[in-house]
Formats: C-alpha cells, structure tokens, sequence
C-alpha cells in the first residue's frame, strides 16, 4: 500500500478529526465515532477513496517528506 496523503492533508486531516471527536463528547452524540476516519486515514498516510481518482497529494520528488518547494527555490540560485 503505497501512501498518497501529503504532510499538508495529513495536518487537516488530524485536526479534523480531533474537532469531530470534540464535538462528540461535548454533545454527548455518537456522531464522534465519525472522527476515527479522518483519524486512520492520517495515522495510515493512505486514503482509499483517493484511488479511483488517481489523486496524490504526496510529493512525488521525496518518499520521506515533501519539501518540492525547496528543493524548485535551490534549482533557480
């Protein structure tokens, strides 16, 4: 399983399920339970539904990280 969320969606993706999970307890609602998604799916760093699209929004040029921009800003000096 090759991993197609980058550093970015990654973030989004904790935060919210964080404030999903949050909200289910302050509301005392089983709605909660919907954080473990955005919550596995980050932890994993794969997301399924991004395979009939073909999206990736992993950096292509680095398996360890994305760092693109730096690396386009040092080829221009």
């Amino acid at each position: 399983m090759k991993s197609n969320i980058g550093t970015t969606d990654r973030i989004i993706r904790l935060l919210a399920g964080l404030a999903i999970a949050a909200i289910g307890i302050y509301y005392h609602s089983w709605w909660g339970i919907l954080a473990i998604l955005p919550l596995f799916t980050a932890a994993i760093r794969w997301c399924p539904a991004y395979l009939p699209f073909g999206i990736s929004t992993k950096c292509k040029s680095d398996d360890s990280g994305c760092n693109c921009y730096n690396e386009k800003k040092e080829e221009k000096v």
